[in-house]
């Protein structure tokens, strides 16, 4: 017992001991780097560590407490593993668990702490160092091959060009590092073919391609990374090639054609610009409307200069410088002419003519108000020194040189002078007004205006003001008793030289030079002036959007526009059109020109527009036929004649304007040459001139009272030719005031008979009417007695009605007084009436057996019949032929007549009769009397008086 307690004592002693020894041998931690920086490539296990991975242990060599026995990782899931090589030396080694993959993580981050084997074999009381940071990088491994993004590429480009790039290919590749995943390099496979492609994977044209050589190419292209590990799989490549696009506008006609009177006409209603699929980012379109050749520069008026300025409210007073040559305007004789188009009255002048203006004519009173106007059309001066050229010149007439007011060309500039004469203050004053514009040398014509406010002197130039861009002063005039030259064409060079001659003369054309003193035009009077009749139009402004900007120049002539949308600008050109609006313009081309300017995105301009040439063409217009109707002869007593308030020359007249339409009614027959149709339109003058010796004012004269011209647009001269009405106005002014012209002669002793002829004109003589002439005989008898024919039929005004064709204008009356004489003269009388009523039943009968026969194919018009005084005077010492004799004769007559009528069955007008059947015998009669008047002319060999 005593042994065995020794025993237990002293294992229980040796176990404390050991336990104290212990703890004296393993006194440290094992020591580690604090961080390692490792390398692993992808699909290995081996991780190269730098530093490598070494644990130290100050307790070394003691057994156990100086070994290491554990590398322990800590980390989310980290993949790698350290295993302890060597114990007493502490080294390592890292590798991975499994298989690291780059592509789906290159990098790895852990903490890493190192353990020594404690004190003993069971490893009690070990210890551990502090903890490392491990990074770890993954290398790539090229094990992917280049892919392309699109299984096909497809593109389209056009023959017979060069492009930078006609499409781009691109490949990718899923390897993690930038050596193995990037594209380095494209090849195409596919030899011979006129393609190149870059690294980039442009592929491009290297020669022009021809559609008709070939249509398609199919290119075979692959791709390399910069590994220079090649595609799996090329890719195919399809190019077609289109026939080459030309850019330019489409869907337009080169000609177009303009029927007068249907107002506006779209001009090209199914255009479009073809940009051949260019980047375009704006448009810009200017359409021109070239009608220089046409008149004074487009489509005016051609009413005469006075006319226009009354239909445009212009002031009165003015005075015409270049009026057509006459008896009263023959200062203007020797200047070329050039009618132009239209009756247009222009006066050229090469250098070498001049006019000088009557005395009589020259405008006074040029106050500090007045207005000089003038269409002109000019070029450069020729010569290297341009001199002046005087349009308009008021000079000294003799003795000196001085030039009182001017208006001349000089280099290119128009130069306006007004020299004053000297008044209270002596000072400078503005003398010359000076203006510098393409106008005046672009040998186009232009209207010039220059309005005088003395010190202010304004210029208009087709409407738009200008303000003279240099003024000089000069001093007043000295005032002399030296007469003054006005002059157009040259300046009156009447002092100063041997010779009074012309000097600066003027080379260009001119027109409606006129001089208003005291009043001044407004902008609204000068724009009415020159104002065209044609131009370009848009038919709806809202339509246009507000994409569209647009311009028109004054005279609508030029029309630009522009916009950012295509399909916008498009829609604009389509609207844009042609009008003119003249009753009667003129015939011929207009020509048109487009011009366009496309912009491209970044580049000023990317896409060339060739110009578009085109023109209008204006229809020949339906020109009217005016024709004056009314009683063309009658006889009345002397008294009537003499009397103050004379007699009434036109007291029926009656004036109508037809035109032929080419439409053929359904209801008409084929065989006509067109329907006549009434229009309206105005007239601007009626000229009734006397035919044989002209009016003696010593014994007779035409009579107008100028309370009739009142409310209305026209004017009246007066002369021992005739009277002349004129100024635009319609055509029932004109016959209200021709109605009351009337004739007097107040010594009608030797007068028998006074012939008149009436003619009128629209637009200056481009349409003029019939000649109508009357003749007015003069009844002489002591014993005046008017017989009142209750059988004939009261006149009564022409009404205008369609027919089939054209005709001749028939209309005719008698009238005339019996003066008392024997009941063998009423006899006689009254048998010859009988007479005329039994022809003309059976003319009348036999024109209705025509017109049964035709179908009615023509209506008969109301026929002036003026009988009322029918009188037949007759010599009673003369043998008279016997009834049957003359019955015969007139059977004779009726049948060369009825002979006429087959042939000309058609021609009727709008002077036929359409009275009833009571009228028709003595109208009939009154026809067939018209037809052969030459044979009732009267004889007054044997009146008694």
């Amino acid at each position: 017992m005593k042994n065995l307690r020794t025993s237990l004592v002293f294992i229980l002693v040796t176990l404390g001991l050991c336990s104290v020894l212990a703890g004296k041998v393993n006194k440290h931690k094992p020591w580690i780097e604090t961080s390692y920086h490792g390398v692993i490539t992808e699909n290995t296990e081996t991780v190269l560590l730098d530093p490598p991975l070494v644990a130290l242990d100050k307790d070394a060599p003691v057994p156990f407490a100086g070994e290491i026995c554990a590398f322990k990782i800590h980390g989310q899931d980290a993949p790698f593993e350290a295993v302890v090589l060597n114990k007493t030396s502490g080294e390592g080694l890292l590798r991975a668990k499994s298989p690291i993959d780059c592509e789906l993580q290159k990098e790895y981050t852990f903490i890493i702490q190192a353990y020594d084997c404690g004190a003993g074999p069971s490893g009690t009381n070990w210890k551990k160092s502090h903890k490392a940071v491990v990074h770890i990088q993954v290398n790539d491994v090229n094990e992917f091959a280049p892919t392309f993004r699109e299984p096909m590429y497809k593109a389209t480009m056009t023959e017979g060009k060069i492009y930078d790039s006609v499409l781009q290919v691109e490949a990718a590749d899923e390897d993690c590092s930038p050596q193995y995943s990037q594209i380095c390099n494209y090849e195409i496979v596919t030899p011979d073919i006129p393609f190149a492609i870059d690294r980039n994977g442009n592929i491009r044209n290297t020669e022009k391609l021809s559609y008709d050589k070939e249509q398609q190419y199919n290119i075979m292209v692959t791709a390399y990374d910069c590994g220079q590990k090649g595609a799996a799989d090329s890719v195919l490549v399809r190019i077609d090639v289109k026939p080459v696009c030309k850019p330019g506008w489409q869907g337009w006609n080169k000609r177009i054609e303009y029927e007068p009177g249907t107002g506006s006409r779209q001009l090209f209603p199914k255009m479009h610009l073809e940009t051949c699929d260019g980047p375009v980012s704006s448009v810009r379109t200017t359409v021109e409307l070239q009608t220089n050749h046409i008149g004074k520069g487009c489509d005016r008026e051609t009413y005469s200069e006075k006319s226009l300025q009354k239909l445009c409210g212009a002031s009165s007073g003015s005075t015409d410088l270049l009026p057509a040559p006459g008896a009263a305007t023959n200062w203007t004789a020797t200047l070329l002419t050039d009618s132009g188009r239209d009756s247009d009255l222009i006066f050229k002048f090469d250098g070498r003519q001049a006019a000088k203006i009557p005395d009589r004519v020259v405008p006074k009173n040029l106050t500090d108000q007045f207005t000089i106007a003038t269409w002109m059309k000019h070029g450069p001066s020729p010569g290297l020194r341009a001199e002046k050229e005087t349009l308009l010149c008021n000079s000294d007439k003799t003795e000196m040189n001085r030039h009182h007011y001017a208006l001349y060309v000089h280099n290119c500039r128009l130069v306006f002078l007004l020299r004053r004469d000297f008044n209270q203050v002596d000072t400078f004053r503005p003398a010359e007004f000076h203006w510098k514009l393409d106008q005046i040398c672009d040998k186009e014509w232009h209207y010039y205006v220059i309005n005088v406010e003395f010190p202010v002197v304004t210029l208009y130039v087709d409407g738009v003001t200008y303000e003279p861009y240099l003024v000089t002063d000069d001093w007043p005039i000295h005032p002399s008793q030296i007469d003054m030259q006005l002059t157009v064409g040259a300046c009156w060079q009447g002092g100063e030289v041997m010779k009074p001659r012309f000097t600066q003369f003027f080379r260009g054309s001119l027109s409606g030079l006129t001089i208003r003193p005291g009043k001044i035009e407004s902008q609204k009077v000068i724009s009415c002036l020159q104002a065209c009749k044609e131009g370009l139009d848009i038919n709806s402004l809202e339509s246009l959007g507000k994409g569209i900007k647009f311009h028109f120049n004054p005279a609508q002539s030029i029309l630009a526009m522009e916009g950012d949308d295509l399909e916008n600008i498009n829609q604009a050109l389509r609207k844009v059109s042609y009008i003119n609006s003249r009753q009667f313009p003129t015939p011929g081309i207009r020509r048109l020109k487009i011009s366009t300017t496309v912009q491209c995105f970044g580049e000023d301009t990317c896409i060339t527009i060739p110009d578009i040439d085109a023109f209008v063409m204006v229809l020949q217009p339906s020109e009217p036929r005016i024709t004056i109707n009314g009683v063309d002869h009658f006889a009345r007593p002397a008294a009537e004649f003499e009397s103050s308030q004379g007699l009434v020359l036109f007291p029926d007249i009656r004036i109508i304007s037809t035109v032929i339409k080419s439409e053929q009614p359904a209801e008409r027959p084929a065989h006509g040459a067109g329907v006549l149709e009434e229009i309206i339109h105005n007239l601007d003058y009626c000229d009734i001139l006397v035919i044989g010796e002209e009016l003696n004012p010593d014994r007779e004269c035409l009579q107008l009272n100028g309370n009739e011209l009142r409310g209305k647009h026209l004017d009246a001269t007066n002369s021992t030719s005739g009277i002349s009405v004129y100024g635009v106005d319609s055509m029932s002014n004109y016959e209200q005031v021709i109605r009351q012209v009337r004739y007097r002669n107040w010594h009608t002793g030797d007068l028998f008979e006074r012939k008149f002829r009436l003619t009128c004109s629209e637009l200056n003589g481009r349409y003029t009417s019939n000649e109508f002439n009357l003749e007015v005989n003069v009844l002489h008898s002591s014993n005046f007695m008017e017989h009142v024919n209750h059988m004939a039929v009261q006149p009564q005004y022409l009404q205008a009605i369609h027919h089939p064709v054209m005709g001749h204008n028939l209309n005719t009356a008698h009238s005339s007084a019996i003066p008392s004489a024997a009941t063998v003269v009423i006899v006689v009388c009254i048998s010859s009436l009988v007479l005329i009523v039994v022809l003309g039943i059976y003319r009348i009968h036999v024109a209705h057996q025509r017109s049964s026969k035709n179908g009615d194919e023509a209506k008969e018009n109301e026929m002036d019949w003026d009988d009322s005084a029918l009188t037949i005077t007759v010599n009673p010492m003369e043998n008279y032929e016997e009834p049957q004799q003359a019955e015969e004769d007139g059977s004779e007559e009726e049948e060369e007549e009825g002979e006429e009528d087959e042939l000309e069955e058609d021609d009727i007008t709008s002077a036929e009769s359409e009275d009833s059947e009571e009228e028709e015998p003595v109208r009939a009669g009154g026809l067939q009397d018209i037809k052969r008047r030459e044979h009732l002319e009267w004889d007054t060999s044997t009146l008694p008086y």
